[in-house]
C-alpha cells in the first residue's frame, strides 16, 4: 500500500483496547486529527465485551511526540489498554505475489498455529490473519473460518504450492482455497 508520505515522517503503531466501541473510535481518532498526524491504516474489531483498535499513523517526529504524550493521558482517562511502537516503513520488500487463503473446517484448538507454522516452514510471509468461529446451523458443530493474506516470494513455483498446501489441507481435513488476491473496492 503506497501512501504520499513526506520521506521525513515517521510511523506509530497505536494498539488500543477499551469497552466502548464507537467513543474510542471517535477519540483516539479525533486526537490524531488534533495532533497533524494522518492515519495510515486501521482496524477495529469486537471480540467479546472488548473492542480492538489498531491504528498506523504518521506525522513529523514532533507531532508523533505530542500524540504519544496525549494517548497515554486518554487511555488512562478512558480506561483504555494502550499500547504504542514506533515503526517504519518498508522500503525494500522482495518481490512477492499476495494471494488469499480461505480456509473451513471443524474447530480445533491447533488450527490457526498449524496453518501459520506451515506458512513459515515453507518462507512465506503472512501479511493479514483473520478467523473466527461459529456454530454450523444444520449440524450444530463448532466451525472455523479463517482468512489469510500471504505474500508468496515470487521465485516460488505457484503449482508446487498449491501442491504442498492442498497435501497439507488432506492430512488435516481442511477445506481451502488458495487464490490471488484481488482488491475488494
Amino acid at each position: 500500500m503506497s501512501t504520499a508520505n513526506n520521506q521525513r515522517d515517521q510511523f506509530l503503531v497505536i494498539n488500543a483496547m477499551g469497552s466502548q466501541t464507537t467513543s474510542m473510535v471517535t477519540t483516539l481518532t479525533r486526537l490524531c486529527l488534533e495532533q497533524r498526524c494522518l492515519i495510515v491504516s486501521s482496524r477495529m474489531s469486537r471480540h467479546g465485551t472488548c473492542t480492538s483498535l489498531l491504528l498506523q499513523v504518521s506525522g513529523n517526529w514532533d507531532a508523533l511526540a505530542r500524540l504519544e504524550s496525549l494517548m497515554l493521558t486518554v487511555a488512562k482517562r478512558e480506561h483504555l489498554t494502550l499500547s504504542m511502537n514506533r515503526s517504519r516503513s518498508l522500503e525494500e520488500r522482495p518481490q512477492a505475489l499476495p494471494y488469499n487463503v480461505f480456509v473451513t473446517a471443524a474447530q480445533r484448538p491447533e488450527l490457526c498455529a498449524e496453518l501459520c507454522t506451515f506458512f513459515q516452514q515453507i518462507e512465506i510471509e503472512i501479511e493479514e490473519l483473520f478467523s473466527f468461529t461459529y456454530m454450523a446451523q444444520h449440524t450444530g458443530t463448532a466451525m472455523l473460518n479463517m482468512t489469510l493474506t500471504i505474500a508468496i516470494p515470487a521465485k516460488t513455483q505457484l503449482s508446487w504450492l498449491r501442491e504442498q498446501f492442498l497435501d497439507f489441507c488432506d492430512e488435516l481435513n481442511l477445506d481451502a482455497v488458495i487464490e490471488p488476491w484481488r482488491p475488494i473496492h
